[in-house]
């Protein structure tokens, strides 16, 4: 059974406050749980329907469909929620392609982003203070457990950028086409925010600006959606 101040404190995650403050953050659905649990990640506390997972009973919680509702942050509630603790983040040798990302808001985008590292093998996700949590629940869900295996951490950008010995690369419309330019994979690539892109203060710490050409002819057509921007420079900076 779940208490009343379980509920309290699950619901609480939802902001990031809170998250900071007891050091913990949600996760939903099977999947993504067993991946969790199959990395460094500490649990704290699982909430199911039956006991799925191999863990002590002290940190099992049944629970049954009524009360999986009641602590959800999804429109439909899975079988199993558990809570793990916030690890302390480390920045890993830069001896690769580093992403970082300049004020990125929106949840999804970052998800997605995290799961183009995990698959394009980058290490280090560097993102601004301003970056969405990395441990928002709409974050995890969309990372499919890929939050496990890349390293974010969140830095003074500019600071960050100012301490590298390595070409930081930036993305701007009217950056030079990256389909005809040689990129260097140890290097920084700095994506920027959805509606803004990079700001003023980071590119003038921009060594290189590069960009997606545009194909098609209309001239009513909008940027591209970051996360996708993101996937398109990833592969080629792998081709490369």
């Amino acid at each position: 059974m779940v208490s009343k101040s379980q509920i309290k404190l699950i619901t609480s995650l939802g902001q990031k406050k809170y998250r900071q403050k007891n050091g913990l953050f949600v996760v939903e659905g099977i999947k993504v749980i067993r991946e969790l649990l199959n990395s460094d990640f500490q649990l704290e506390k699982l909430f199911a329907s039956e006991a799925i997972f191999d863990i002590s009973e002290d940190q099992f919680v049944l629970a049954d469909e009524r009360e999986l509702k009641k602590i959800t942050f999804l429109k439909t509630p899975q079988t199993a929620l558990a809570l793990f603790k916030i690890p302390q983040p480390k920045l890993e040798t830069l001896d690769d392609l580093t992403i970082a990302l300049d004020g990125v808001r929106d949840p999804g985008n970052l998800g997605t982003i995290i799961r183009l590292c995990d698959w394009f093998g980058v290490k280090n996700l560097v993102c601004s203070k301003d970056t969405v949590d990395c441990y928002n629940p709409k974050v995890i869900q969309s990372s499919m457990g890929s939050i496990t295996r890349v390293n974010v951490i969140y830095e003074n950008l500019a600071e960050f950028l100012q301490d590298q010995d390595l070409v930081t690369y930036g993305t701007f419309m009217e950056g030079e086409n990256v389909y005809q330019k040689q990129l260097q994979e140890k290097s920084v690539l700095v994506m920027g925010n959805e509606a803004n892109g990079i700001t003023s203060e980071i590119e003038k710490l921009i060594s290189e600006k590069i960009s997606i050409p545009q194909f098609g002819q209309s001239q009513e057509t909008e940027s591209l959606n970051v996360a996708t921007a993101t996937a398109i420079f990833l592969s080629e900076f792998r081709r490369k």
